[in-house]
């Protein structure tokens, strides 16, 4: 790949052409319009449908048909172990060992469960920093927690914010705030990547900073798990939890991921809530009172495999296989600079601006368009030219070219819509 770009549909295709991976795009099913495919920038909110999503829930629905209770052990893919076959995969994906990472539940019930093993409140140190407009999810899941131990939130929760006039978070001030804050914090929870801005925290350094200070810490990878490189393991996060309906493609309300560091699933003392498919496999079927976790992730498991929900992401995980996250990540970095490099071409006049941090090393897939006005009539524009991509308010329409499945030259399309736009045609 190049970063010397050209304003041109030539020069795209050309891109496009030398692309290795663009053959990755045939794997998925491309919604169509009314004039053809459609072009599909919302994988920051659902991500596309792998063409072997249909085949993978129709092999689990033969073998329960043909099998009944014996596909716990005689299935294709046993149920027994389902859950299994992802910790290879997401191991690579978020950067951890393969004992480290499970699937169970969704997004949020699993940040519950986390919380409810890693926020520990004792004394004096009973708070818990997160970013200030953070995803409503974290936000509601982290007031019901403090709540339990009936703190207020008002008191109990610091938020984190940009500074005034500014619309990125600043990492130095982060840092600042878990050290000026280290007597009174429990837990620091933050979105690797902001959901509004597509900002990356510097999850490296908070990660650390959290340690020297004796304070858990913990990450909601949403918006980061199949988008940017994660080294969990070697950053040393106690726990991240991540959707997988977005970048990685699992389908809506696909089951949810879970890190949980080494230092952790060995020590079996560390609160859980118990459930028997997180009970040692040696015991489990003996029905006997005690709960014994299991010395890995899946010791946090809770109930049996949910295998149909679970099938369509198999058979994305099957197609991040036959790439790396390096290879994603250097296209991702080239489709959103070009993105970048077309949209400042335009972005002067006040028409908009780009609140997403401009440095590759802190962004994902995702750029953030700011319009002071008119936001609403453009994203409708937008939509009418086959364009899909989402609105926030107040004026943000967010763009998230996503390497597996979008090309240089969508980008190119997207930019002379965006012109068409604003020459008043």
């Amino acid at each position: 790949m190049t970063t010397r770009f050209e304003a041109s549909l030539d020069f795209a295709r050309g891109m496009d052409q030398h692309d290795h991976i663009h053959k990755l795009r045939n794997e998925f099913l491309i919604p169509a319009g009314e004039t053809g495919e459609l072009i599909y920038f919302c994988g920051n909110s659902l991500g596309l449908q792998p063409r072997k999503a249909r085949e993978a829930i129709d092999q689990e629905l033969r073998d329960w048909e043909n099998l009944a209770i014996d596909g716990f052990v005689k299935a294709k893919n046993p149920w027994l172990n389902y859950q299994y076959q992802f910790c290879k995969p997401f191991s690579k994906i978020v950067g951890c060992q393969e004992n480290e990472v499970t699937v169970m539940n969704t997004l949020t019930v699993n940040l519950h469960l986390m919380l409810l093993s890693f926020y520990q409140p004792a004394g004096q140190k009973y708070k818990i920093l997160m970013e200030s407009g953070a995803f409503p999810s974290d936000q509601y899941a982290v007031e019901s927690q403090v709540r339990f131990y009936n703190f207020n939130p008002d008191d109990a929760i610091i938020e984190i914010g940009p500074r005034e006039g500014e619309k990125i978070l600043r990492n130095e001030d982060l840092i600042s705030a878990i050290e000026e804050n280290r007597n009174s914090l429990a837990l620091v929870i933050l979105g690797g990547i902001n959901y509004y801005t597509g900002q990356i925290l510097d999850m490296k350094n908070i990660s650390e900073t959290a340690k020297k200070a004796d304070i858990a810490i913990g990450f909601d990878l949403a918006h980061a798990a199949g988008n940017i490189l994660l080294n969990l393991h070697d950053w040393g996060a106690d726990f991240a939890v991540w959707c997988s309906y977005k970048y990685l493609n699992g389908g809506p309300g696909s089951v949810g991921g879970v890190f949980i560091h080494e230092k952790h699933i060995k020590n079996l003392k560390v609160r859980r809530m118990g459930g028997w498919w997180g009970n040692d496999e040696k015991t489990r079927f003996e029905m006997k009172r005690g709960f014994i976790p299991k010395a890995d992730a899946s010791g946090w498991n809770i109930s049996t495999a949910q295998v149909f929900n679970m099938a369509a992401l198999k058979a994305s995980l099957d197609i991040f296989e036959r790439t790396s996250m390096p290879e994603l990540r250097s296209k991702s970095i080239d489709l959103s600079g070009y993105l970048e490099f077309l949209l400042s071409r335009c972005a002067g006049e006040g028409k908009y601006e780009i609140i997403t941090p401009k440095k590759p090393d802190m962004h994902g897939a995702q750029l953030s368009l700011f319009f002071p006005k008119n936001g609403r009539h453009v994203f409708k524009c937008l939509l009418d030219a086959g364009i899909v991509v989402d609105f926030r308010e107040p004026g943000v329409i967010r763009v998230a070219p996503t390497p597996l499945y979008n090309t240089f030259e969508e980008v190119y399309r997207f930019f002379e819509v965006l012109q068409h736009v604003y020459d008043g045609s």
